[in-house]
């Protein structure tokens, strides 16, 4: 079999195994999974950085690109993340005037 049928068959396969893995994971799990996926993907970000830094000619553009996205993708699923975690919190009551201090 020749390395691009093998290679293309792994990747098929490592798809449908996210794909199962992924769905039978219950909604008050994904929280800390999408934090720790973010952390690793900082981690792959790094790798990618220092990866470009010796890349020449038209691979340092598409690394720069690929560094751009990753970023975006990295920053966006920390903000999602917060915003998911501050559902979670419980909020102050507001204040009435006569617990602000403002007398009449």
């Amino acid at each position: 079999m020749s390395e691009p049928i093998v290679w293309l068959t792994i990747f098929v396969l490592s798809v449908f195994v996210g794909i199962e893995v992924i769905s039978k994971v219950s909604s008050t799990l994904h929280t800390p999974l999408m934090s720790g996926a973010n952390a690793i993907h900082g981690v792959i970000l790094l790798g990618a950085i220092i990866v470009t830094a010796h890349a020449h000619g038209v691979a340092l553009v598409v690394g720069l690109v690929a560094i751009v996205l990753a970023a975006v993708n990295m920053v966006g699923g920390f903000v999602v993340t917060d915003r998911m975690l501050q559902m979670f919190t419980r909020r102050k009551p507001p204040k009435s005037a006569s617990e602000s201090g403002a007398a009449a």
